[in-house]
């Protein structure tokens, strides 16, 4: 399969490109809550849904040639809405396609991400397995660059097919020009430039077996030792089961998983803030307490666990008395039980964030995309 590297779009101006959506679902006063996983948030001036490239290039255009606003909208999972709403179009990604050729896989932005991991593990090929049970759609991947249980995105993903708004032209980036780090990459580090239109993926054909089990956790749960595979289907089931007993995979009964999932990043502490770190933990905990700590080989640069800091904090499974809450299965998790407000989470989230710092003297930072709010 032959990729172009670059696609330039030629022809009139972007003012005279820019179509009338009238074919393309359109709501005004769109209701914004129900697309995300927190169920929270107002509602948006209009609501454009597209299901093809084309339509979300169109779409992406007219909202740029009018100077309006534009929110993207995938699968709603790492969005956090402010309770008035948008001011502007919120576009709504529902483009599918999912082709396989060998071992090179392509997914449409808008395909639903746990879906795809399990129709490549039915195909026998390795490589995302460990990231089933993710909510969200394909297109948000590399944005995040999303990982979990030892797997990160950009392990795999070769190329990424955008339309970059500044050029006015769709362009193909590279694994590497993506300059994925964790949970961050060059699509998040310019927000306002990018929308993700297609992911390309390089798997393995390990003969029906994963890849390399690379995280302790996971390891524990299947037996085995870091470094050992099993087979593909078990691994998957596997994390599926470790991330339900978290309250991470979705379920509309059950509001500990109305979330985003993990609402904080773990930390990197260079060396000397490490050390810092320790010193306040032997001053809280005792000098026998170890904190989680995993060296990322960068300049003695250590991450460390941001659950165990808010837990440590005295936020544990289930804090709060209101209508957002710590889950009651993982303390990285931030819940809507129901009849809360974004300012409600908002508040939850500050307390959790003050609360850290003044314990340990480290920051959390939150994971989700704020939109017309902040911590």
């Amino acid at each position: 399969m032959t990729y172009a590297r670059r696609t330039h779009l030629t022809g009139p101006s972007r003012e005279r490109r820019a179509r009338t959506l009238e074919p393309v679902q359109q709501i005004a006063d769109a209701p914004l809550a129900p697309l995300t996983t927190f169920r929270l948030g107002g509602p948006a001036t209009r609501l454009v849904t597209a299901t093809t490239d084309d339509e979300v290039i169109a779409a992406v255009r007219e909202a740029d040639a009018g100077g309006t606003p534009l929110l993207i909208i995938g699968g709603g999972s790492n969005l956090v809405i402010g309770d008035k709403g948008f001011d502007g179009t919120a576009l709504r990604i529902a483009t599918t396609g999912f082709v396989l050729d060998g071992t090179r896989l392509e997914l449409a932005a808008g395909e639903v991400w746990t879906d795809a991991v399990a129709r490549t593990v039915e195909a026998g090929l390795a490589g995302i397995e460990c990231l089933a049970g993710i909510p969200g759609s394909a297109g948000a991947t590399p944005i995040q660059n999303v990982g979990a249980y030892g797997q990160d995105v950009s392990a795999t993903v070769t190329e990424v097919v955008a339309y970059d708004r500044r050029a006015d032209e769709t362009v193909t980036l590279t694994g590497a020009e993506c300059a994925f780090s964790y949970r961050h990459s060059l699509f998040k580090d310019q927000p306002d430039r990018y929308v993700v239109l297609r992911v390309r993926f390089e798997l393995e054909d390990a003969d029906g077996m994963s890849a390399p089990v690379n995280y302790p956790e996971t390891g524990r749960a299947l037996g085995v030792e870091v470094g050992d595979r099993v087979p593909l289907a078990h691994a998957r089931e596997t994390v599926l089961r470790l991330r339900a007993g978290k309250g991470m995979v979705l379920d509309p009964e059950d509001h500990d998983t109305w979330s985003a999932g993990s609402f904080f990043t773990n930390p990197i502490l260079t060396a000397g803030e490490y050390e810092t770190f320790l010193t306040r933990v032997a001053e809280r905990l005792g000098a026998d307490v170890a904190p989680p700590a995993f060296p990322t080989g960068t300049d003695g640069q250590v991450k460390t666990s941001a659950a165990w800091l808010i837990d440590k904090a005295g936020f544990t499974k289930g804090y709060g008395s209101g209508p957002a809450r710590i889950s009651t299965k993982h303390t990285l998790a931030l819940t809507n039980r129901g009849e809360a407000t974004t300012e409600d989470l908002l508040a939850l989230a500050r307390e959790v964030v003050a609360g850290v710092r003044d314990a340990f003297g480290i920051t959390l930072v939150n994971e989700p995309v704020t939109v017309g709010v902040s911590l």
